[in-house]
């Protein structure tokens, strides 16, 4: 038995060394969705619909023998463009914006530096199979509705905001005038809506007039101009919508 205990303990560093280095990387997003929210979760093989951001990591396991300095190696590119590096960082963990439409993939290398006596350790070895993260940002979309009804469904087309699908907006303008092309409202952020007021009053049924300049994680640059029926179902001649020099 004593000899048995000699020879495990004998060996054990032996085993210890004879582990083998690992890598195991992953990227989590982060965005706001259609609701204001920030939503997160695993970026591998997923499909998002609008800029996000996203953070890498190796999740190294360095086993006895090797030193606690590792070097790495991210690269990322499209999956159409291999030929053209996106990024490429030499940290063990990274962040970047994903603000353009397209099929991303991530790939890490890295080398562990032995202690004396152990080889340095190269990741992907000759052979092995390397790990991949791979997403797609999709293409933009941006459309608005005819017509709001404010005050009178809360929820319900009470507000003027992209109608729901939207996606992929990275810059956003949006003004809204009324006929004689006074401004009654603007904002810049895809989230944000009109609700249908001026100087705190709901205006008067009629039409009125959306500007919006934006830009799609595609590049394609979105000028809308449309009018805006607001129908309450009375005419609120006290409202600021209901005199002439609104």
């Amino acid at each position: 038995m004593k000899r048995i205990l000699f020879i495990f303990l004998t060996l054990l560093p032996l085993l210890a060394w004879a582990q083998t280095p690992t890598v195991d990387p992953v990227g989590t997003y982060s965005m706001i969705d259609e609701e204001g929210e920030e939503v997160t979760g695993d970026v591998n093989a997923q499909t998002l619909s609008m800029p996000f951001h996203v953070s890498f990591t190796a999740n190294p396991t360095i086993p006895e023998g090797y030193k606690s300095q590792v070097w790495y190696e991210w690269t990322m590119w499209k999956s159409n463009e291999p030929e053209n590096i996106i990024v490429r960082r030499n940290d063990e963990t990274f962040e970047y914006d994903i603000n353009e439409s397209g099929n991303y993939v991530v790939q890490l290398k890295a080398i562990f530096y032995g202690e004396e006596g152990v080889e340095n350790y190269e990741f992907p070895q000759e052979g092995e199979d390397a790990k991949y993260i791979t997403f797609t940002l999709s293409e933009s979309k941006l459309e608005f509705p005819n017509a709001i009804s404010p005050g009178c469904s809360p929820g319900q087309n009470d507000e003027l905001k992209p109608k729901d699908g939207y996606k992929g907006i990275v810059d956003f303008h949006a003004v809204v005038f009324n006929r004689w092309g006074k401004k009654l409202y603007s904002w810049d952020d895809v989230h944000g809506s009109w609700d249908g007021k001026f100087n705190g009053k709901v205006v008067k049924d009629g039409v009125y007039f959306l500007h919006v300049s934006a830009k799609g994680s595609d590049g394609i640059n979105y000028s809308i101009k449309k009018a805006i029926n607001v129908i309450t179902g009375y005419n609120n001649a006290e409202s600021e919508g209901g005199s002439t020099d609104e």
